[in-house]
């Protein structure tokens, strides 16, 4: 019934950011929408349905929410098959990263963009039941 059709991710410089995701998250251009303040892109994935849209902000606005006072979780996470890669590839081009860290038996890291938005990135664990099998199996039992 329903699912995931874009992100929409606030930026401040639109062009520089369009470069920036490009280069960094490997995503290609569907198209340009808007003028003056109110413009955005929008870009597919080489995988998945998920949309990834960039709007035009007059001001940053966070990409992530308190949990509480310490700890800040972002909205949405990037699943990567190969996490020490896209780590790497990430720290090589100059992206601020947090560490390669354990959460659950995944490994994770965030990284940030131009504005300072949050980003996470989880590889998957085959007897996690988020994997992406286990999932499709939960959906053929729906259908």
């Amino acid at each position: 019934m329903f699912r995931v059709g874009s992100i929409f991710i606030p930026v401040t410089k639109l062009e520089e950011a369009s470069l920036w995701y490009e280069k960094n998250l490997g995503v290609k251009k569907i198209q340009e929408w808007g003028e003056g303040s109110e413009k955005g892109i929008g870009y597919y994935f080489s995988d998945g349905l998920t949309q990834l849209g960039l709007v035009q902000v007059e001001k940053a606005a966070s990409s992530e929410f308190q949990v509480n006072e310490k700890v800040r979780n972002a909205y949405f996470n990037f699943l990567v098959e190969d996490i020490e890669s896209v780590y790497n590839q990430l720290r090589n081009n100059g992206v601020r990263t947090t560490q390669l860290s354990d959460f659950g038996g995944m490994t994770c890291f965030d990284f940030y963009d131009l504005d300072g938005n949050s980003f996470s990135v989880v590889n998957e664990v085959k007897d996690s039941p988020f994997h992406t099998d286990h999932v499709k199996k939960l959906q053929q039992r729906e259908a």
